[in-house]
């Protein structure tokens, strides 16, 4: 199915439940992107931003050019030191929980779309507690809770009570679900989730519209704007990220990064995230052929990150093989998921009834303890958490320790 384009709704234009905020920040984060020339940089470029530690935007577009590669071992050995420098040899483990795949968009690269004829499924209350129990048998103790995008079946009331469900069994509640009011984000804080991770995908407006031809989520400014808004609902931390190879990686990439750079500046208490996602496959997909983004190339971005943000946790995901993942974690990543399914029900035996199909296929399939077992065997410390939760209550939980 089809959506002619002058059927589809203007992407740059609000929906009436639409929070709209004064803001300059996407307008900074586009003209900057916008402004980008990459092939300017030359190898004395590169060695001159290499002699500083801290580096402004001019400085994080030079590590991004290709004139960089050139000096990727020297950039690698730079963020290596700021890593350690600001993180120790922690890193911090933690796994994604899908309760719903149900969604209202029309993404043409993502397995969820509301088009994509796949098995959908949602979790009750009572699924989404033995899928929590099941993972916090582990030993994790940061849960990160998804859906489908999709606000009639999985409203904000429902994803509040898989929040106030999850504080009971981990320390730290993440949500990675459809964009909100800053409302909406006041009230899922109070159910107990710290933080929120947004893709923004591209930061290619032109390119963004060719590619979400349906849903709220086709609205660029809205989605562009999530994180401030869930600061403004007092959030504890935010999470950016492009999902690289949809469009150019580079200017992506640069965007991402300028776009937490200014939203950490302007709210300094923040914590600030940054995923680094490359497109995979997904069931039924024959309609997008990604941009390719080699792995030396993915280095080059993360790295660039860790220079440019120095204080940020780098997360590098499933998507990635495990090859990768154990080196780039001695190098600049300072967090990594484990366990990981991007289905619905796929951790505990109770709720085989409630399964639904993945939104796209995972490289690095290991458990918490082969995961927890490399990050030890790299000489670094795994870490589930180095937060308290002063509303946890030991009484009505069986949370498990790690010795």
């Amino acid at each position: 199915m089809t959506i002619a384009k002058e059927n589809r709704i203007d992407h740059m234009k609000y929906m009436p439940d639409m929070e709209i905020i004064e803001s300059d920040v996407m307008d900074r984060v586009i003209s900057s992107m916008n402004a980008c020339d990459f092939s300017k940089f030359t190898d004395a470029d590169v060695e001159a931003v290499l002699e500083k530690d801290i580096l402004d935007a001019r400085d994080f577009e030079c590590l991004l050019s290709p004139a960089a590669q050139n000096h990727l071992e020297a950039i690698a050995r730079k963020a290596q030191d700021f890593t350690r420098r600001h993180f120790g040899n922690s890193i911090y483990m933690f796994t994604p929980l899908y309760i719903a795949n149900y969604c209202e968009n029309y993404c043409i690269y993502c397995g969820f779309n509301s088009h994509n004829k796949i098995k959908r499924s949602m979790l009750d209350i009572d699924q989404i507690e033995k899928e929590l129990k099941a993972i916090a048998e582990s030993g994790l103790e940061d849960i990160l809770i998804l859906t489908g995008e999709s606000r009639k079946r999985s409203d904000v009331k429902y994803i509040g009570e898989a929040c106030k469900l999850a504080s009971k069994y981990f320390n730290l509640v993440g949500i990675e679900v459809y964009p909100m009011n800053s409302d909406e984000y006041a009230y899922l804080n109070s159910c107990g989730a710290d933080y929120v991770t947004v893709f923004q995908e591209t930061y290619n407006s032109d390119k963004y519209e060719t590619l979400h031809l349906a849903g709220h989520k086709r609205i660029f400014p809205y989605r562009l704007n999530a994180q401030e808004r869930a600061l403004m609902g007092g959030m504890r931390g935010v999470g950016f990220a492009a999902l690289l190879g949809l469009d150019d990686f580079r200017k992506d990439a640069f965007a991402t990064g300028y776009h937490a750079h200014l939203l950490q500046k302007k709210y300094p208490h923040a914590e600030i995230s940054i995923s680094c996602p490359r497109l995979r496959p997904i069931i039924n997909n024959d309609k997008i052929n990604p941009k390719d983004v080699h792995e030396t190339q993915l280095l080059q971005i993360i790295c660039a990150y860790r220079l440019f943000l120095p204080f940020a946790n780098i997360t590098v995901s499933t998507r990635e093989c495990a090859r990768f993942r154990d080196n780039i974690i001695k190098i600049a990543a300072t967090k990594i998921s484990a366990g990981v399914s991007t289905g619905i029900g796929s951790h505990s035996e109770e709720v085989d009834d409630a399964k639904g199909d993945e939104q796209f296929e995972i490289s690095d399939g290991r458990n918490v303890e082969e995961v927890f077992e490399a990050i030890k065997k790299a000489g670094l410390q795994p870490v589930m958490s180095e937060y308290i939760n002063l509303a946890y209550d030991e009484s009505k939980s069986t949370k498990p320790s790690r010795k």
